[in-house]
């Protein structure tokens, strides 16, 4: 770690920031694991794998834990196997569907995804790709042991035609755009670099590019939209799977955003905006499962949930569909609404808090490199629960803010 980023790690500390790195992840995370191993083992190396999707929310009070947790579930699906895709509402309008694709789109690196796309084709034809050297196209190795011939041109046509062009999942633009990329990563039919930018910009949902050079690529003449982007996100998970990774993890952090008065915020919903939020999320509800392999995640705080006039309860549609979620007292790992602090409550003992204290304390000493934070005591710890049944922070916040100030919890400080 750099002086700088060792820096900036412990000003984020100082002011509760949800830390993002692996390293900070494992050092803090105390309790959540019960939820997050969970998740992992249900959804990441299981159901998502096999080609489910899912749509789930956590939600808490302020300081309860729901930025970690997204972070921590990122760093896990990471290490599964996923691309990992993660962004606040604060900075991607999400009324329209198509800028929620677009940013997906731009996290996943599909370049990236198209060259093992491309050592697919390789090995359906037989091939090894090790034994493709690096810079070496699959063409100029076809040459090299003198089977660059016309029969194995058209195999590599018939297997991008069966990967891409005939697989149900994917659009046919996005089908055609990828079996052109592929096919020129593997030299065979030719690709010019300029086509190649134009059709990446297509796929970005870049609105430069013309129509009529769609049509010179073969292309239909139309463009990525808010009622199209659905489908061309469900033909980009299709081309991540066929890539060799397990899926597609997205976190959409900051949903509360929607609430927010403030003209100071990048982005700012207008009650039209809002509702047209509220149906993009109804929409994605309703077709999560016409997609495969992609977990979607939002994390936001409850007062979204308890809003009448703003919050989700204000979105009659969206509302029915949730609704019978918020149920019992006893947390359940299964459901789709996740309340953290209704988790806290199980797993935030006075042992737990304590451990917590001393995670972070142990966290931010190295950080400064001295001796500046102590854990708390179990008094200290029981106090925090009582306090906690009353106050309007999460236990992780308040466990923080007594580490840093001492007797004093009231700081202002914000774990998100």
């Amino acid at each position: 770690m750099t002086e700088l980023e060792r820096s900036d790690a412990l000003r984020a500390f100082k002011e509760g920031e949800a830390p993002v790195s692996a390293e900070a992840l494992e050092s803090l995370g105390t309790g959540i694991h019960v939820l997050s191993d969970f998740w992992e083992k249900m959804y990441l190396e299981d159901f998502i794998a096999r080609g489910g999707s899912k749509l789930k929310f956590v939600t808490g009070r302020r300081g309860a834990g729901v930025s970690f947790f997204l972070n921590t579930m990122k760093e896990k699906a990471r290490k599964d196997g996923f691309i990992t895709v993660s962004f606040s509402a604060r900075d991607i309008w999400l009324h329209d569907f198509r800028e929620i694709y677009r940013e997906i789109y731009r996290q996943c690196d599909l370049e990236t995804c198209l060259q093992g796309c491309a050592r697919e084709v390789i090995v359906r034809m037989g091939y090894d790709p090790e034994d493709v050297g690096d810079g070496m196209r699959f063409v100029d190795y076809l040459s090299s042991i003198g089977q660059n011939n016309a029969l194995t041109k058209r195999g590599i046509r018939d297997e991008l035609k069966e990967v891409f062009l005939d697989n149900a999942l994917m659009d046919n633009n996005f089908a055609l755009c990828c079996s052109l990329i592929t096919g020129g990563i593997l030299g065979y039919p030719v690709l010019e670099k300029q086509s190649e930018e134009i059709l990446l910009a297509y796929l970005s949902g870049d609105k430069s590019v013309k129509l009529s050079m769609l049509r010179a690529l073969g292309l239909s003449p139309s463009r990525i939209t808010k009622y199209n982007a659905r489908h061309m996100l469900r033909s980009l998970c299709e081309a991540v799977r066929i890539g060799g990774y397990k899926g597609i993890y997205v976190s959409i952090d900051d949903l509360d955003i929607l609430l927010s008065r403030t003209g100071s915020e990048h982005v700012r919903y207008t009650r039209m905006r809002r509702d047209d939020t509220y149906e993009s999320i109804r929409q994605m509800i309703d077709e999560i499962d016409s997609l495969k392999n992609i977990m979607i995640v939002f994390g936001f705080d409850r007062i979204l949930m308890d809003h009448e006039s703003w919050g989700f309860k204000s979105y009659q549609a969206l509302w029915m569909r949730i609704q019978n979620e918020i149920t019992g007292e006893r947390f359940n790992k299964f459901n789709d609404i996740v309340n953290l602090d209704r988790l806290g409550k199980e797993i935030y003992t006075e042992e737990a808090l304590v451990t917590m204290s001393e995670r972070a304390a142990s966290y931010g000493n190295e950080l400064a490199g001295e001796e500046v934070w102590h854990p708390i005591d179990k008094d200290r710890a029981r106090a925090l629960i009582e306090q906690s049944a009353f106050g309007g922070n999460g236990l992780p916040l308040m466990t923080l803010q007594a580490l840093l100030e001492g007797e004093k919890t009231d700081t202002g400080l914000e774990v998100q």
